[in-house]
């Protein structure tokens, strides 16, 4: 295994996610089980106009029961008020004494602005996406946030939402199915960051994996595991063991071409529990993860400044 480089710890987040599930225990077992492993955050998509959970819901019920985990939920601006969405995050923030961010998201179907009677949703990269500095009309009486301002973690796979989140996001989740890959958009995330007036070591790039872990320890299926992710429809997939999962993270971030990675359990329960119990406690073991949370915000899991205005 690569030994650790200058830019410290690799991130790690993991999807929490639950097809078919709407009560909150399901998830609150999960993230504890996230905290136990030291993960720096978890994502739980949210379901808009449809069958599924609040995730900001469902993620204020988990705040009092975690210290110190992040919690970020997927929060749809196309067709919510954004100074609604601002109040959720920061209410979300407050109870959770600075854990808080959002995943930025756009609904991609015109079918679920009916039942709001707005306007279509934007492509990608308008400004009702960027939601950046928040110009928003409405009411703007919202709390400071206890880190400043809640991470924002936006996907930034496509060109157009690499140009936005290079502006605006904390956090940039990118489908990479090989090493060069990952750091050619890592880089670019960072160029573009420059070049919007941004340092751009204030931008943390994830790879965002699928992860399928139940093939054994060791074992990794062709085009897996120790040869890399194997592309599919939903993104990159890694099918194999903890251990050369373990190999994976530890590899591609001594090689710089990523700051982390946020991996989604093909099978949730059984995939997060082989992630924590298996692959992280070995990185922990020979150092190349923490094993505990040096602070108490989101902000300072990440490495990023507090900041004083609030988004």
């Amino acid at each position: 295994m690569s030994a650790r480089h200058g830019r410290g710890l690799p991130h790690l987040a993991a999807a929490v996610d639950l097809p078919g599930c709407f009560g909150a225990e399901p998830y609150l077992e999960l993230i504890r089980l996230a905290e136990r492993g030291g993960l720096d955050f978890v994502t739980l998509d949210d379901s808009f106009g449809g069958p599924g959970p609040d995730a900001v819901r469902v993620l204020s019920r988990a705040a009092p029961v975690t210290r110190r985990i992040g919690l970020v939920p997927a929060v749809t601006t196309a067709h919510t008020e954004p100074f609604r969405v601002r109040a959720a995050v920061a209410a979300l923030d407050r109870v959770s004494r600075g854990r808080a961010g959002w995943r930025i998201d756009l609904s991609a179907g015109e079918d679920e602005a009916g039942p709001f009677g707005r306007r279509p949703a934007a492509p990608l990269g308008e400004p009702r996406w960027e939601a950046g500095d928040f110009p928003v009309r409405g009411p703007s009486a919202v709390p400071r946030s206890p880190q400043g301002r809640p991470v924002r973690v936006a996907d930034a796979t496509g060109s157009k939402a690499r140009a936005v989140a290079a502006r605006y996001a904390d956090v940039a989740l990118v489908g990479a199915a090989t090493p060069a890959q990952a750091g050619a958009v890592r880089e670019e995330l960072r160029t573009l960051a420059a070049a919007s007036g941004r340092d751009p070591d204030s931008v943390r790039t994830l790879v965002s994996l699928l992860v399928d872990l139940g093939d054994g320890e060791h074992a990794a299926a062709p085009g897996h595991g120790g040869g890399g992710p194997r592309p599919t429809v939903r993104g990159p997939l890694y099918r194999g063991g903890p251990v050369d999962l373990a190999e994976l993270i530890a590899g591609w971030h001594a090689g710089g071409v990523t700051d982390g990675f946020h991996l989604v359990p093909v099978e949730p329960r059984r995939d997060l529990e082989r992630l924590v119990n298996g692959t992280v406690a070995l990185l922990q073991h020979r150092g190349l993860f923490r094993t505990f949370y040096p602070g108490s915000t989101l902000r300072e899991h990440l490495g990023l400044p507090h900041l004083v205005r609030q988004g």
